[in-house]
């Protein structure tokens, strides 16, 4: 599986292009907000010819869904998330401007829940969703076993873990899930997080300070 990434939008929010040998590809988070981030993502997906067939959300937090309308817009394809944080696209407009940040889009609604364990298929590959909420409610995380890899969202970082202060957050269920639902895959796991930078599972279990 082939990896792009991007950093997006005030937050500093990773988005990720996820595709394989057939060209069929996955966006997770797409958080571009302006012209130019909307148009660099569009570039890197017309560039490779890629043929976008899911848009998924590890959560409906502001910074993870700006660019789901355009998303929509522009390839057809809707966003899919947990139905728990469907409440969070009610709050976008507010929230946007709670934090100064320009966005008088329409909220993109959710075209097709996921659900624990759901298997998302495209080309060769597979993306198994893994419900860790805590940061939200909603909070979901993909792995691909094949290669290894899991897009976390804002559940885990490199060492350190999603903040739980924020509406419907639970520090408890966060650490629990965290320990019993992502540190059971194998150390060599790489984690691609909604912010900052990558890390591995086996990294996270011996130098994490919260784990």
């Amino acid at each position: 599986m082939n990896i792009e990434s991007f950093v997006f939008n005030p937050f500093m929010e990773n988005t990720y292009l996820a595709y394989d040998d057939t060209l069929e590809c996955v966006i997770v988070d797409a958080g571009c907000l302006t012209v130019k981030e909307r148009e660099k993502l569009r570039h890197a997906i017309e560039e490779k010819k890629l043929i976008v067939k899911h848009v998924i959300n590890t959560h409906l937090h502001l910074d993870h869904v700006f660019g789901n309308g355009f998303v929509f817009h522009t390839f057809g394809v809707e966003p899919e998330a947990h139905a728990a944080d469907e409440f969070l696209l009610d709050q976008l407009p507010a929230q946007s401007a709670v934090f100064g940040v320009p966005f008088n889009e329409k909220p993109q609604p959710i075209g097709h829940y996921l659900n624990d364990e759901d298997i998302i298929s495209f080309g060769h590959s597979t993306l198994k969703t893994i419900h860790v909420p805590g940061h939200s409610p909603g909070s979901l995380c993909f792995y691909n076993d094949k290669d290894r890899i899991l897009f976390a969202g804002d559940v885990l970082f490199r060492g350190s873990i999603g903040r739980t202060d924020l509406p419907k957050g639970n520090y408890d269920q966060l650490i629990s899930g965290i320990q019993k639902r992502l540190l059971t895959l194998p150390d060599n796991t790489l984690v691609y997080t909604g912010h900052g930078d990558s890390t591995t599972i086996g990294l996270e279990k011996r130098e994490n300070p919260y784990l």
